[in-house]
């Protein structure tokens, strides 16, 4: 990143270019009218411009490979796909030239996860970039690995992981706390492991890394607080120093821990003393004597309140944000205010922000008005506000309003009423009806606005008000029924349902208050009953009901009218009511005990709805969190505990002062240096001066200062430094690392002279690094004359790699002391090792012929081809489903389909071939269709000869071979006519590349025992015994993945065997049943086919039919 600063001027000119050329061809194709010649123009640019850029990728010059690369990454930049170029970029991750290498590993980031097999290929070079010089370089490195999201290289990210964690850079440290993520993502299994890591680096005292591993922590065991008691102070202190998104990780979780730890403060006898020493130094006599004093704020509290209040004048709004929800959730309530301004200040941003915050102040402004309240005019709505904003500024100035401040805020209201943005003006009637509920003293003045708001010519804002005023009504009816009478008058005038419906359920609700007018609106609504919404229709039933008990006389016969027509309605619940009704209402002999009690059922008292607000509910979320915005529980929220009752033992947060032992015993080990200089011992302090001058150390001069090489570390880390605020550090760095460069110097001279000694001593694994990392560059020094393309054998690269990673895994379980190591011992320390690989070329344009296996560079396994007695043999089964490669529509009546058929390809050995099947479905015959000589995927094709006239509704069959390079990728071509062309792809499944082989069962356990270790996958799935008969395996298996059935003299064991099309590698399929489950075991060392196909079982296994 840091490396690419330079070359920014290089993207932009570039990136001008490319979009002038693709500007250019966006008006061609515009001026073509779309036809098929400017489509076939455009799309012949595209694909010259993809060759120019493979061409210059696979050029010797280094420029132009530079070059070709920051073109490929401005077009990733501008969201083009440039996934095609896999391959050709691929293979210059090798290069010796730095910019090269960080631009490459800039697209393997991006591309890794989708080519996944092809990354794969790449990995023994990944792992020696682990040790490169060049902490960008390695840090890259760590970030593809941990891309490649692959099971089968779990084992290989541990171990990157664990030695990127120990890393003299804290940028790489940084990138392997990232990476832990990935890992735990991918594989939950390694949870204790990733544990242990994490646990190290909370102890990193690099501000660049806090944060980070603070999500490390936040993802895999946010549960482990005992992680956080020993570095809570420390993180604390480094809290301002940290990057801005560092800081919001570990305020929220810091927020978690303090619920955990402290006593609430929102105690009605709480008292706030800082300088209160005595909780440090109390004896256990003092602590009874004050159980009965007041509460004291634990010294600890008060450090993150005090150490969070800066943070507030954070020109980044997330960290604001994070410390507000802090302050609400942790500070004494006399202290909320505090961010009042800060969250107010936030108001001026972005919509999307002002959104967010807003919420979060709608939420607080309920339980503290007096928060708020003097920055009132801050929630006034403008006109350029979204309807979203200006809904939750409404709700804040409604949660604000009290007797002091209401005739200001209606004010407000009665423009909100008017504005043109209809959802905005029927939420401010709610609010006014809500400020009428809430404050007495102007309920009647609001009442009396809702009513002059009947005769508005919006429909909207009437039904709104008449809905509001039939709630305020339920609180004091017999005071109102003139505005019942009022709103009885305009009732045809009133449309909307809503509306209608709420006027006829005060009319008989309060029939009693209005006994002139209620039956005249009976007969008006009789007549229109039908032509009604469902909604209208059962107020009116109800009003029937209510009148019929109130006022027979004048209603009966309305009343029976009603029910009759509801009778036959289409409506089913309109039925059901009114049948109800009549039973209820109507004496007859068939009544039961219920119709006595007609009027205390209908005519019941019912209690004032309560107006509220929306926000009401949402402090049961933390604030600022996603749940908290959508008021529902989101995926991976962690919620904040109650208080607890008695404060936890805070000693637990003490570390102990080991300063003076430690000055001792570096000024002790620095007289020993001067003796003896082949033995390296680090004291804290010489750790941190010795990884500052590392990383420095590919710009600095032997001769340069230690004030020179701690400004040029921090100019290529771009992070602050945390060891800058240490004065003690700061005073002995300038003789002390004048002592330590000396050293390093010796030992880069011995080491040239001397590149095969392995006499070396250990202490904490951190000597160890960085002799191997001088080591690294020395051989890199030494082999400066060699081509940039690597050279070397497979089996050198097999050598040593399986016990080097069992060893390595011992290695770390013990404890390492400061004796020599011996040679073997040295050998077996890392897998990673430079020593351990030799150079793999990588010139050829293939990508399949990158590396021949991926596991043999894994396990050092020696994989031999197929033995003689393997005979090919005719595919078991062969499915006759057909794939859609071309629909008519899209194909302007041509249309295509295509199948497998699991036969040898007559055009190539490597070719999977296929049976085409193309129609004519237009009314006009289609000439010369062939496939495009131009393919824009990577895969070779043989084409079919071009058929020179298709008539319509005729169809022809024709046979292609494709070389999927034993990959699932689409193969991407052409189908073209004479007028058109089209682009289509054909996606294989992985059972589609293997073909069948024969064997004995003795030559199948023997194969099998050559592909163990990492080129097996196995799986258990769980079936029952009658569906796991030999008959019902065999045909699932095959129809599954085109494989040969071995004969075995074994019952409960199904064997199968197959090679790839491609590069002819041995699969091996076994299935073992083994009641109540069955176990799937593949062995290949295809290890990306070898999971697809135990996915691809699994699945055809477990739905098996007898």
């Amino acid at each position: 990143m840091l490396g690419m600063s330079a070359n920014s001027v290089s993207y932009n000119e570039q990136g001008s270019v490319e979009s002038g050329v693709d500007a250019a061809q966006e008006n061609s194709n515009i001026s073509g009218g779309g036809g098929g010649g400017a489509a076939f123009s455009l799309f012949s640019a595209d694909c010259k411009k993809n060759e120019d850029l493979k061409e210059m990728l696979e050029n010797n010059k280094e420029s132009l490979k530079l070059e070709a690369m920051k073109r490929i990454v401005g077009l990733i930049a501008k969201g083009k796909n440039a996934s095609e170029l896999f391959p050709a970029v691929v293979k210059n991750v090798a290069s010796k030239n730095i910019e090269l290498k960080k631009l490459v590993y800039v697209y393997l980031v991006r591309y890794a996860e989708e080519q996944q097999d092809l990354a794969l290929l790449s990995i023994s070079t990944f792992q020696r970039a682990l040790k490169d010089p060049n902490q960008l370089i390695r840090a890259s490195a760590l970030r593809v690995l941990s891309s490649i999201r692959v099971p089968i290289i779990v084992p290989i990210m541990m171990l990157a992981i664990k030695e990127s964690s120990t890393d003299l850079s804290p940028y790489v440290r940084k990138t392997a706390a990232h990476a832990i993520q990935k890992l735990y993502s991918l594989d939950p299994d390694q949870k204790e492991h990733l544990i242990e890591v994490i646990e190290k680096l909370l102890k990193d005292k690099s501000t660049l890394v806090a944060g980070s591993v603070v999500m490390a922590f936040e993802e895999v065991c946010p549960d482990r607080i005992d992680l956080i008691h020993k570095n809570y102070r420390k993180l604390c202190n480094m809290l301002v120093d940290v990057e801005e998104w560092g800081q919001v990780v570990i305020i929220h979780m810091l927020t978690r821990y303090a619920r955990t730890q402290f006593v609430s403060p929102w105690g009605e006898d709480a008292v706030f003393d800082e300088n209160n020493e005595k909780t440090f130094y109390d004896s256990e006599e003092e602590r009874r004597a004050d159980e009965s004093k007041p509460y004291v704020m634990d010294p600890d509290h008060r450090l993150l309140l005090r150490n969070t209040k800066p943070l507030l004048q954070s020109r980044n709004t997330a960290v604001v944000m994070a410390v507000s929800q802090l302050y609400w959730h942790l500070a004494p309530k006399h202290e909320i205010s505090i961010v009042t301004k800060s969250l107010v200040r936030l108001l001026r941003s972005h919509r999307e922000v002002q959104y967010v915050v807003l919420q979060n102040i709608a939420t607080m402004s309920i339980q503290r008005k007096g928060m708020f309240e003097p920055f009132m005019k801050s929630f006034y709505v403008r006109s350029t506000d979204a309807t979203h904003i200006k809904t939750l500024k409404l709700e804040i100035l409604t949660n604000l309003a009290n007797e002091a401040n209401i005739s200001t805020i209606l004010r407000e209201f009665q423009t909100y009423v008017k504005s043109q943005d209809k959802a905005f003006a029927a939420a401010t009637i709610q609010a006014i009806g809500r400020c009428a509920t809430d404050i007495s003293e102007v309920t009647d003045t609001c009442l009396n606005g809702l009513v002059l708001l009947l005769s508005n010519r919006d429909e909207t804002v009437v039904a709104e008000s008449v809905v509001v005023i039939k709630k305020l009504l339920q609180t004091q009816p017999s005071q109102h029924s003139d505005i019942i009478k009022h709103m009885a008058k305009l009732f045809d005038n009133i449309t909307v349902p809503m509306a209608r419906a709420s006027i006829l359920w005060l009319m008989g609700e309060y029939c009693e208050h209005v006994p002139k007018i209620a039956p005249d609106v009976l007969r008006k609504m009789a007549k229109t009953f039908t032509s009604e919404e469902d909604i209208v229709k059962l107020q009116i039933v109800n009003l029937a009901a209510k009148l019929y008990l109130t006022n027979s006389k004048q209603t009966k016969l309305l009343t029976q009218y009603i029910l009759n027509l509801g009778k036959y309605d289409q409506n089913y619940d309109i039925r059901d009511r009114t049948r109800f009704i009549r039973q209820l209402i109507v004496p007859n002999e068939k009544s039961g005990a219920l119709s006595k009690y007609a009027r205390r059922i209908l005519m019941a008292p019912k209690p004032a709805p309560v107006l509220q607000s929306a926000f009401k509910d949402r402090d049961r979320y933390q604030l600022g969190t996603l749940s908290h915005s959508l008021n529902s529980y989101a995926t991976g929220y962690l919620e904040l505990s109650n208080w607890p009752p008695v404060a936890p033992d805070q000693s637990v947060r003490n570390v102990e002062v080991v300063e003076p032992v430690t000055e001792a015993l570096a000024s002790a080990l620095g007289k020993s240096k001067h003796a003896k200089s082949d033995e390296k011992f680090y004291s804290g302090s010489e750790e941190e001066e010795e990884e500052e001058e590392e990383e420095g150390s590919s710009s600095e001069d032997s001769s340069s200062s230690s004030g020179e090489s701690e400004s040029e570390s921090k100019s290529e880390e771009n992070s602050d430094d945390s060891n800058k605020s240490s004065s003690s550090q700061s005073e002995k760095s300038s003789s002390e690392s004048d002592t330590d460069k000396k050293k390093t110097q010796k030992n880069k001279k011995l080491h040239q002279q001397k590149p095969a000694s392995k006499d070396r001593k250990l202490k904490n694994g951190k000597a160890a690094n960085d002799e191997s990392r001088s080591g690294s560059e020395s051989d890199s020094e030494s082999s400066s004359s060699e081509s940039s393309s690597e050279s070397g054998s497979q089996s050198e690269l097999d050598s040593n790699s399986d016990s080097g990673t069992d060893q390595k895994r011992k290695t770390k379980s013990k404890p390492v002391q400061s004796k020599p190591v011996t040679n073997a011992e040295k050998k077996e320390v890392s897998l990673l090792d430079l020593d351990d690989f030799s150079p793999v070329p990588v010139s050829t344009p293939k990508s399949s012929i990158l590396s021949p296996s991926l596991l043999s560079d894994l396990q050092g396994l020696s994989i031999s081809s197929s033995a003689s007695a393997l005979q090919a043999s005719s595919p078991v089964f062969v499915p006759e489903t057909s794939h859609e490669l071309l629909h008519r529509m899209t194909g302007k009546g041509l249309s295509a389909q295509y199948r497998f058929t699991r036969q040898p390809c007559i055009y190539g050995n490597s070719m999977v071939s296929l049976q085409l099947t193309l129609s004519n479905n237009s009314e006009q015959a289609l000439e010369n269709i062939h496939i495009s000589e131009k393919s824009s995927s990577g895969q070779n094709i043989h084409r079919f000869s071009a058929i020179e006239r298709l008539e319509p509704q005729a169809s022809a069959t024709v046979s292609m071979g494709v070389d999927f390079n034993d990959s699932t990728q689409a193969a991407h071509f052409q189908l073209c006519t004479k007028e058109d062309e089209f682009s289509v792809s054909i996606q294989p499944a992985v059972g589609e590349l293997l073909l069948p082989i024969t064997m004995s069962e003795a030559d199948f356990t023997k194969e099998q025992g050559k592909l163990v270790g990492m080129n097996e996958s196995s799986a258990t799935i769980t079936t029952t015994p009658e569906n796991i008969s030999s008959q019902s395996v065999n045909r699932n298996v095959v129809s599954a993945a085109n494989l040969g059935v071995i004969p075995s003299n074994q019952e409960n064991i199904h064997r199968f065997a197959g090679k790839t099309v491609s590069s002819g590698s041995l699969v091996l399929v076994s299935v073992a049943p083994k009641d109540p489950d069955a176990l799937i075991t593949v062995n290949t060392e295809k290890s990306v086919i070898a999971s697809m196909l135990l996915r691809q079982f699994k699945t055809a296994l477990t739905n098996i039919t007898p």
